[in-house]
């Protein structure tokens, strides 16, 4: 007797809660008792709010009209839609709007298609100091005859990013079926020099340059190709030009080639993958922007393709850890014609050595980390370059490739402050006249270390005056590459290499405020190579290793406490050491600069 009244007393609760749903179930419909009045049932309504009457005879339905008088459940078409159904007004210039279609809110069209759109004002103002040479003997600084001139330069850069997404499926807990992305850049940039033959090699133009420039940073289709598993992990294809890393923090290869990559991810994502092969094209001289405005795209293209593979994983050999391997191929045959830049200056072949276009193949094979072991904040990488290139850049003859490089990084956590060291090397080659090209250099880097592009080394490309039209560091580059420009040279693995040691402090003032300080030390390698481009040596036949000490100071704004607004002030100088006093003399160059960047 008592199990039937266990199994009575389920029911009727059961009876009561399936009242009571569907009591406030709220379909628009019609039956037989469509005209029954809105007294013949139930008003449910919250407090405050008007009771809304829908016309029962507009749609089929089974439940009385009185039914259908909470505005709380009214009928939507689909989950999306749901604010807009509760009145909530749409806000277009709100990106943190619930009811924003131009944020993927809703969909823009169909049942499944989304449209987020991304806006991006990056704007920079610069005064710096650095080496410059003197082109001619006309200068129009007094006294300024010697192979340095005025140092002092100013500039001013403005980008807008138009980043457009068009997607479709349903993105909660999956990856978009397909994706079409469009990233236009507009440029502008001005530029004031005291010296001629810096701007352009016509030693008689203006010592002020203002150009704009159109650069399409994205432009892709992704497709979604499979599900792996019930967790959604996947499998998808991107073909077009698109950005790509090579590692966490930029060393190798950081670029917005054209290309066809494979990617997804295994166990619940705790494994990914990119597998592609990617075009390099050229790119405009002074923005730095992919330049596709050839005559065909095809004369965009560059005689360089790189071949990528890398494998993700997270959680190990650590929790919070995540490692990496990588092996990327770089084949580069762009011997057949020089290339000359926009502002006149030879691109290919850099004017160093015997200054012929050369050919190479290289691999990379490298260990990346990055993350946190218990309170500590790691990141590592160590890469292995191998191969062979014809000719060498000083010598006709075929050279062997073998070069290495490493970093590390590691921070704590105090509070509000973060304390970090940075260690940096990059091998330098020892004898430019031999077989073996012992200099390290990557593909096209962009170090996100050592304060990046707040340190004055990073920033500046510091050309290196009488020894060739080529730099030693290339702008927002670490290693001592000596190419003739980051945008149009080729890898140079005949160079001085780097060695970097470096500490430094975040203080997280408030929310809204965070200053950095960076102290760096620099050293070349080997100088051997600009022993030979300079036909130069120091004490006792060589140039000393020391470069200085990279000193700079950064303070970030956000007054939203978001990345919407952002201004960063940023002042950095190089100590000089007794290699650079040898090469450039003892004045000390500088950078400082005012960088705001306002986002959509």
């Amino acid at each position: 007797m008592s199990r039937r009244l266990v199994h009575l007393w389920h029911a009727i609760v059961a009876l009561m809660f399936a009242t009571n749903a569907f009591a406030q179930i709220a379909p628009v419909g019609s039956d037989p008792n469509c005209s029954i009045s809105y007294e013949d049932g139930p008003l449910r309504r919250r407090p405050g709010r008007e009771a809304q009457v829908f016309d029962p005879c507009a749609a089929e339905g089974l439940l009385p009209a009185a039914w259908n008088t909470l505005p709380e459940f009214v009928a939507v078409p689909d989950r999306w839609r749901i604010v807009s159904a509760l009145g909530y007004p749409e806000q277009l210039w709100d990106p943190y709007d619930g009811n924003n279609v131009l944020k993927g809110d809703r969909p823009v069209f169909g049942d499944d298609w989304f449209l987020a759109l991304n806006l991006v004002s990056d704007s920079t103002f610069e005064a710096r100091s650095l080496p410059t040479p003197v082109a001619t003997a006309t200068s129009p600084s007094p006294g300024a005859l010697d192979a340095l001139g005025v140092p002092e330069q100013t500039a001013f850069t403005q980008n807008f990013i138009f980043e457009t997404v068009l997607y479709k499926g349903d993105t909660v807990f999956r990856p978009p079926d397909l994706e079409f992305r469009f990233i236009p850049v507009f440029n502008l940039s001005s530029v004031s020099v005291d010296e001629a033959g810096v701007l352009k090699a016509d030693t008689t133009a203006d010592l002020t340059r203002t150009e704009g420039f159109v650069g399409i940073q994205g432009l892709f289709v992704d497709k979604h190709l499979r599900n792996a598993s019930e967790r959604y992990d996947f499998d998808s294809l991107r073909i077009g030009i698109q950005p790509i890393t090579a590692d966490f923090r930029g060393f190798l290869f950081q670029d917005s080639p054209v290309g066809v990559r494979l990617f997804g991810n295994r166990s619940n994502n705790l494994w990914q993958y990119n597998a592609g092969w990617f075009r390099r094209l050229e790119k405009d001289t002074n923005s730095g922007l992919n330049d596709i405005t050839e005559t065909s795209f095809s004369d965009a293209l560059r005689d360089d393709d790189v071949y990528l593979f890398n494998l993700y994983r997270q959680d190990f050999p650590f929790v919070g850890f995540t490692s990496q391997a990588v092996l990327v191929h770089n084949i580069n045959r762009e011997t057949d014609q020089n290339f000359v830049d926009n502002n006149g200056f030879l691109g290919r072949p850099s004017a160093l050595g015997i200054q012929k276009n050369r050919e190479y193949d290289v691999t990379y094979a490298g260990l990346n980390g990055d993350g946190h072991i218990g309170k500590w904040n790691l990141t590592l990488s160590a890469y292995f370059a191998f191969g062979s290139e014809t000719p060498a850049t000083f010598t006709e003859i075929e050279s062997d490739i073998r070069a290495a490089f490493a970093a590390a990084e590691v921070s704590r956590d105090f509070d509000w402050i973060r304390v970090r060291g940075t260690f940096v090397y990059g091998s330098g080659d020892d004898d430019p006249y031999d077989d073996v090209s012992g200099g390290f250099d990557a593909i096209f880097e962009n170090p996100l270390i050592a304060a990046a592009d707040s340190s004055f080394w990073i920033r500046q490309a510091v050309p290196l005056i009488g020894g060739g039209r080529v730099t030693l560091s290339s702008q927002n580059g670490l290693l001592n590459s000596m190419r003739s420009s980051k945008q149009h040279g080729q890898s140079n693995f005949t160079n001085p290499g780097i060695v970097l040691l470096g500490a430094g402090a975040d203080f997280d003032i408030t929310p809204k405020w965070r200053v950095s300080v960076n102290v760096i030390q620099l050293w070349f390698d080997d100088t051997a190579v600009l022993e030979a481009a300079r036909n130069q040596g120091g004490v006792q036949g060589r140039l000393p290793k020391d470069i200085g000490q990279d000193v700079s100071l950064s303070a970030f704004y956000r007054p939203l406490t978001s990345q919407n607004i952002v201004l960063r002030l940023a002042a950095s100088a190089l100590l000089p050491g007794a290699g650079y006093s040898d090469l450039y003399g003892s004045d000390v160059p500088y950078s400082v600069l005012a960088n705001l960047v306002l986002s959509y």
